[in-house]
């Protein structure tokens, strides 16, 4: 959970570096460094902290000169976050420099090896020993020196090397971890993320498992796991740095929240025509109804986002649908078969435990479809089947578009499966179809509601804790609602399906303790106001979420926020954003980082 990047041209590296490194600090911030080469070898800086003490510290970059470089920004595994620990990590002779995202897995081991060989290590990383490796097998070929070192690896790695004698290359290596090379003029680039590259060029070319690449100011070369020559045609990415700069928004989360009835236009938009659903999934009808089941799995919000999805796809399928956190899944040996359909939610497409579960439901011969945002991802290369969610750039830490485009796109492919296998009629599909491409005009009401959000915060995060009530979807959608609170605004959040409290949990019920309930199933709004009710008895003070004609039914709550009304089966979309928008706003009032919540990274690619 690292941001790696790499640079070699004809311009100042150490400038271009530095801004590369801020555009991927969601990714790490503890701990930063540079290293540039210069003519009497590797000019080296690194700083505990953010990037801007290492801008501060460089002048800008000024203090390094030199056109070939690589940096690294830290979230850290192995190691406190200091300045000997941070990257680039040196080889003993300091003639090699390493910067690495993911975690090696024999490490150990592996120090231990060059200890006994008499290797002297001066940080408690990881990172170290490939440094070390890189020098013991280096013969004067630094790719054949990478190759060798990185066959030793066990675990995850993205990896870039410079070598003090080999001016103008640098060779870039990845296994499990996202790594994408950009392509210029005049200049070659590498990162772990696509952002740090669009203010310098389009072209784009994600490195895929196994695959090292050796880049020179004029050319990038990509080899395989064997050596073998890879050619592959570069991606063009249409959306430019404006896109993921705050575009005048005080927080990415608040620009990104305030997006999403546009990026969840953009994901239905080529799905939908006028209440007629386009295919996209790329799957055969006999592949279809070979289903007999169907299974998502995924971590964090992407995990409750196939929770709120599964209420869909179950009515409309006809099939058994559970969810299971990635996390767990191979761990919990599941029986899957080819009559097992497993979709694997993540944003970024590299979540080490999402990519995990799909080896093993691979492994048992099950079908997938990955659910993903970033193109050319690891899931989406090694997945069956991929539906892009095209959310665009997501910077804060917290999601909030990749959660409404991945439940807005499972919502598409339940309805499109459900028609494909007949389970529904054509006249429904057309409604529920119509029903789905008015979301994103139903969400823009939803975010109007910011000024209301606004003013409630305060209130409901005055104590250290909030619960979370709902049944059934509306439970799935207090479960991302928490989640939010938990990671932005710091306080124990819990979210409960309402009818559970008085099974233990309402004994931490005392007067003032904030509960937010949703509400807006009509078929259980009766059971969820006896729940509210049995909480106001206790002195809790309630905020209720609904639709303007329970209004009256849920009178007792101190608070009502009335949202707009969809189909059943798409509802918790609209519900989750007002919830972003009172864990935005509750952060803000109690000081948090927003953007980057402590201990927490953007992609996480560590298991």
């Amino acid at each position: 959970m690292c941001g790696i990047v790499g640079y070699t041209g004809r311009q100042a590296a150490a400038p271009l570096l530095l801004q590369g490194l801020q555009q991927l600090e969601y990714r790490g911030y503890d701990s930063a460094g540079l290293a540039v080469q210069q003519p009497g070898g590797l000019a080296v800086a690194k700083t505990s902290g953010r990037i801007a003490s290492l801008a501060e510290q460089t002048d800008g970059g000024a203090a390094l000169p030199g056109v070939c470089g690589i940096g690294h920004t830290r979230w850290a595994t192995h190691g406190a976050p200091t300045r000997q620990n941070a990257h680039p990590q040196l080889s003993g002779d300091g003639r090699f420099a390493v910067v690495h995202n993911g975690i090696i897995e024999n490490y150990l081991a592996l120090r231990q090896e060059l200890e006994g060989e008499g290797v002297r290590f001066r940080s408690q990383t990881d990172t170290e020993v490939i440094a070390h490796l890189i020098q013991k097998y280096h013969r004067g070929d630094l790719l054949a020196a990478v190759r060798q070192a990185v066959d030793r690896l066990q675990g995850s790695y993205a990896l870039g090397v410079l070598w003090a004698d080999a001016p103008g290359v640098v060779v870039a290596a990845r296994r499990a971890s996202p790594l994408i090379l950009g392509l210029g003029q005049g200049e070659n680039f590498f990162a772990s993320d696509v952002t740090a590259l669009v203010a310098h060029t389009r072209q784009v070319l994600p490195l895929e498992d196994g695959e090292l690449a050796l880049l020179t100011s004029d050319q990038v070369r990509v080899f395989g796991p064997s050596g073998e020559p890879v050619c592959r045609e570069p991606q063009r990415v249409d959306w430019s740095l404006e896109q993921a700069e705050k575009g005048g928004f005080a927080h990415f989360m608040l620009k990104e929240t305030m997006e999403q009835p546009a990026a969840l236009r953009a994901a239905l938009a080529p799905r939908l025509d006028r209440g007629r659903l386009q295919p996209d999934a790329g799957f055969s009808l006999p592949e279809l109804r070979q289903l007999r089941r169907i299974c998502i799995t995924a971590c964090g919000s992407s995990y409750y986002a196939g929770c709120a999805g599964r209420y869909s796809l179950e009515a409309l399928c006809r099939l058994p649908v559970e969810v299971e956190l990635a996390s767990e899944l191979r761990y919990d040996l599941p029986r899957l078969g080819p009559d097992t359909l497993v979709i694997l939610l993540s944003q970024s497409g590299e979540t080490a435990d999402t990519l995990a579960a799909l080896r093993e439901v691979r492994r048992q011969g099950a079908r997938t479809l990955a659910i993903v945002n970033v193109v050319g991802s690891s899931l989406a290369v090694q997945a069956d089947h991929t539906l892009y969610t095209w959310a665009g750039p997501e910077i804060a830490v917290a999601t909030t578009k990749g959660y409404t485009t991945q439940l807005g796109v499972l919502y598409w492919f339940a309805l499109y499966a459900a028609q494909a296998l007949g389970r529904i009629g054509p006249e429904e599909a057309a409604r529920l179809a119509g029903e789905l491409e008015a979301l994103p005009r139903k969400l823009e009401q939803t975010l109007a509601l910011a000024p209301r959000m606004e003013q409630l915060a305060p209130l409901y995060s005055a104590r250290p804790s909030v619960f979370y009530i709902g049944r059934s979807a509306d439970y799935a959608a207090a479960l991302e609602g928490a989640l939010k609170m938990k990671e932005v605004a710091y306080l124990h959040a819990e979210a409960y399906p309402a009818g559970e409290l008085k099974h233990g949990t309402i004994a931490l019920v005392e007067p003032g303790q904030p509960v937010v309930a949703l509400c807006c199933g009509r078929r259980i709004a009766e059971k969820t106001l006896n729940n509210l009710l049995e909480l106001k008895a206790r002195g809790a003070r309630v905020l209720a979420l609904t639709l303007e004609d329970l209004r009256g039914l849920l009178a007792p709550a101190e608070d009502l926020v009335c949202l707009p009304e969809t189909d059943p089966l798409f509802q918790p979309l609209l519900e989750v954003p007002p919830l972003q928008l009172l864990a935005y706003y509750a952060a803000r009032a109690r000081g948090c980082d927003i953007d980057k919540p402590r201990n927490l990274a953007k992609s996480v690619t560590v298991e």
